[in-house]
């Protein structure tokens, strides 16, 4: 079958925010129109699709993007476009907006949307953009660089003031399903004990002992970063202080994760990887997923990188739990 010729594009981006989204939308429109390819944004997600809310874009459009946080194309979650009728409708506004190819930056979700408006003739390319790098075709996602930097950051200093006064810090960092954050954060701050959706098995006495043999030792502070996933932070900081003896405060860093000027590598990864995406649609492509995977920038079809699975790395996790010994 004939490759579909692409003249105009649109580019979206979905769900969660993430820093370098601004990088990526930057690298799409300005890679797009090189090669001769016209561009629209699309604001706010799908929902901005079957709301019609697509603007015209250019080189000056997205000019002073590249170190700003969050989406300029703004975002949302769109349950109307789950739906056949929804996703029909999306494809039909698409068609009568003259937009033949659509690049989608977000997860999962986003990208399951994606793979329906390609079955109904609109060609689409995925991005991964989250902070969670939950997303299994891909060693990298837009903006985990920056999330797991800024928590760091939050976390040394919520360290200076537990050694202060001596107490145990539950520090809670982002990550419903997924550990990358508390993992990573875990081992860069230092931390006593790591809590990982993955691998938590709730055993909060042995967390307790642990605390009561380091004081014994003579530590002044003990720091756990739990991931969202498995919360509870200020009732289990009540019960370890009730059990122990040693104040205990709880953290939730939040959404500070999701914000704030990308890293280097969110700003030259999102990059490349917008290029990719326009390249893709400007080549015909449809229903791809651009990955960073062994080193290599590729691309998968959207239902196979879709059904890969993804788990926290054993290395390490083995790793984290020799260094907080």
């Amino acid at each position: 079958m004939a490759k579909k010729e692409v003249k105009t594009i649109g580019v979206l981006t979905s769900g969660g925010d993430a820093p370098g989204m601004n990088a990526a939308i930057r690298a799409v429109v300005r890679t797009a129109i090189n090669k001769g390819l016209k561009v629209k944004g699309i604001m706010r997600g799908y929902a901005g699709l079957l709301q019609e809310e697509i603007v015209d874009m250019d080189s000056v459009s997205v000019a002073d993007t590249i170190n700003r946080g969050g989406t300029i194309l703004y975002t949302a979650r769109c349950e109307e476009f789950q739906t056949e009728e929804g996703q029909k409708m999306g494809a039909e506004i698409c068609r009568k907006h003259g937009i033949d190819g659509v690049v989608v930056i977000g997860g999962d979700g986003s990208f399951r949307g994606a793979g329906k408006l390609s079955a109904l003739g609109i060609n689409t390319i995925g991005l991964p953009g989250t902070i969670d790098l939950d997303i299994a075709c891909t060693d990298y996602t837009i903006g985990f660089d920056t999330a797991v930097n800024t928590a760091m950051e939050a976390i040394d200093k919520v360290r200076d003031t537990s050694t202060s006064h001596e107490r145990c810090s539950i520090i809670e960092v982002m990550g419903r399903r997924a550990g990358y954050i508390a993992l990573w954060c875990g081992i860069a701050n230092g931390a006593e004990d790591i809590l990982l959706p993955e691998r938590y098995d709730g055993n909060e006495q042995y967390l307790i002992n642990r605390i009561i043999e380091n004081r014994k030792r003579g530590k002044k502070h003990h720091i756990i970063i739990n991931a969202e996933g498995i919360g509870h932070s200020t009732s289990m900081a009540r019960r370890i202080e009730a059990a122990t003896g040693i104040e205990t405060r709880a953290t939730i860093i939040g959404h500070i994760q999701r914000g704030g000027t990308p890293t280097c590598k969110d700003r030259v990864y999102a990059s490349i990887m917008g290029a990719k995406a326009a390249e893709l649609l400007w080549e015909g492509k449809s229903n791809r997923i651009v990955a960073y995977r062994g080193g290599r920038f590729v691309d998968y079809d959207i239902q196979e990188a879709l059904n890969m699975t993804k788990d926290i790395s054993e290395e390490q996790f083995e790793i984290s739990k020799l260094l907080v010994r």
